[in-house]
């Protein structure tokens, strides 16, 4: 129970910082929840392999906290200096996580991004000394459901934090909340009061893409010499398949996937706005390049959400009319073919579990989950707990839903679901402000620009690559538990609302 109080000082301390404006108190609340975290986590595995060969090593942990100190220190120095490295180092540090232990799993963790995160609060911390941040004030004031993001973002985590007084695994809810919320949580809050210039959101294209061909050629090398860097799941399941998955420098071929997806679709927002230049032949191969990439994953889900965010860039530049009447041409044919096949073809649902990874039976013990509590579920990281007790026993090989909405009503019932849902509302509201000023798809003249806010090229890209991780999330879930949907909606809401103000400026 005391954990689980912690646990909600520490997220009502990231609800200010999400919230307030730059000040000594936001920054401050910043620093409350980036510290209570590695607290919180210390209590909940005191007695785990791991920290107790800490505590019976105090050289080993003093040397630890320094180094991190050290670097932390000098991430703020960097930051304070220039200030336009924050956003730089972010997009470094997301995709890269560290095997660790932690309660006696194995655990990826996002730690060169905790460091970034450190140095950027440490950095508000002493610019907020000197009274260098300035109040960050939009040039266009968020309105209708846009102005709910900030305050539902922060409601979100501070709902989950209150399931952990009543969740089935209050540790793995408590982890979920410190290792991925509360972090994502700050490294928005640091990241929402940058102020992106063209030569910034150039700069972003640029990480974005370097990382990306990185991870794709590491990728090639593993197809090419059947070997991968870890993860034995996959190693021993590529045994056992005709093809080879790879995963490159991620920890599973769907996540390394999901970021070749969004990488592409930034790549083809940028082809779509471009004037014909050698710069379009070279976006035009490196697209080409990830996609290939993409291909070594064999990850459906990272195809659909590509397929979504290229479908969110033509409606943008051409036409949202024919989307729209495309998807609904799908969706009429999948249900003829539903129809009639059924009585044609035999439909082996055991088959399409099968393909699908037992994800179907997930689901549907995920909906069972959700109709024995339906009002407040099983609590904050239960679902693989509840899961095993009543619906498929203790033996069970997979307990994860893997698609998101399903998580959330089994664990957080409809009061959880509400809020996602709500959450999900503004934040497309907020990403679309304006859009219909500047895009040709929406019925605005070509080449039209709003002084008021970001480049329409980047707007687009952000809102295609958020579509593109809202349907990832619907095949493999990891919605505010990935860093990546937390940055999504950092830049698109500081596009749409610009501080010219700001300390980033």
């Amino acid at each position: 129970m005391i954990e689980a109080l912690a646990a909600l000082v520490a997220a009502a301390a990231l609800a200010v910082a999400i919230l307030d404006q730059p000040s000594m108190r936001r920054s401050i609340a910043m620093a409350v929840a980036g510290i209570m975290v590695p607290v919180l986590i210390a209590g909940d595995q005191w007695h785990s392999g791991p920290i107790t060969e800490l505590r019976n090593s105090p050289a080993m942990l003093v040397l630890a906290l320094l180094c991190a100190l050290a670097v932390v220190a000098l991430i703020a120095w960097v930051v304070d200096r220039w200030p336009v490295m924050l956003p730089v180092l972010v997009l470094v540090a997301l995709p890269f996580r560290i095997p660790l232990n932690v309660g006696g799993e194995d655990a990826n963790l996002l730690v060169p991004l905790y460091l970034v995160m450190g140095g950027g609060v440490l950095a508000s911390l002493i610019r907020a000394r000197r009274n260098d941040l300035l109040p960050a004030l939009p040039t266009v004031a968020p309105a209708g459901l846009a102005r709910w993001l900030k305050p539902l973002l922060a409601a979100a985590v501070v709902l989950y934090a209150l399931g952990l007084f009543y969740t089935d695994d209050r540790s793995t809810g408590l982890q979920n909340l410190c290792f991925f919320l509360i972090p994502f949580g700050v490294i928005f809050a640091l990241m929402a009061e940058v102020e992106w210039t063209r030569d910034r959101l150039r700069i972003l294209l640029g990480v974005v893409v370097g990382l990306a061909l990185v991870c794709a050629l590491v990728g090639f090398v593993e197809y090419a010499t059947r070997d991968l860097l870890w993860n034995q799941v996959v190693i021993r399941s590529n045994d056992f398949h005709v093809y080879f998955r790879v995963n490159s420098l991620f920890w599973d071929p769907n996540v390394y996937g999901r970021y070749l997806a969004l990488a592409i679709t930034m790549v083809a927002a940028a082809l779509l706005w471009a004037k014909p230049s050698r710069e379009s032949v070279i976006l035009a191969v490196v697209a080409a390049v990830l996609w290939l990439a993409l291909m070594t994953t064999y990850s459906q889900s990272s195809f659909i959400a590509l397929i979504a965010g290229l479908a969110t860039l033509i409606a943008l530049r051409w036409s949202l009319k024919w989307v729209l009447a495309g998807l609904v041409a799908l969706a009429v044919g999948v249900i003829l073919f539903g129809t009639f096949a059924g009585g044609l073809v035999k439909l082996d649902l055991g088959a399409i579990n099968k393909q699908t990874s037992g994800r179907a039976n997930l689901v549907e013990g995920g909906m069972d989950l959700f109709e024995a509590r339906p009002l407040y579920g099983y609590g904050p990281g239960s679902f693989s707990v509840a899961f095993k007790r009543e619906v498929a026993g203790p033996n069970a090989p997979v307990t994860e839903s893997h698609t998101e909405p399903v998580t959330v009503a089994a664990e957080q019932g409809l009061i959880g679901l509400a809020f996602y849902l709500a959450l999900l509302a503004s934040i497309l509201a907020a990403l679309l402000a304006g859009m219909r000023k500047v895009m040709p798809g929406l019925g605005a003249p070509p080449r039209s620009y709003d002084p008021d806010r970001g480049p329409p090229a980047a707007r687009a890209a952000i809102l295609a690559a958020f579509v593109a991780v809202l349907v990832h999330t619907l095949t493999y879930a990891g919605f505010l538990d990935d860093p990546v949907t937390w940055v999504l909606i950092a830049i698109g809401y500081s596009l749409a609302f610009p501080c010219r103000a700001t300390s980033a400026a």
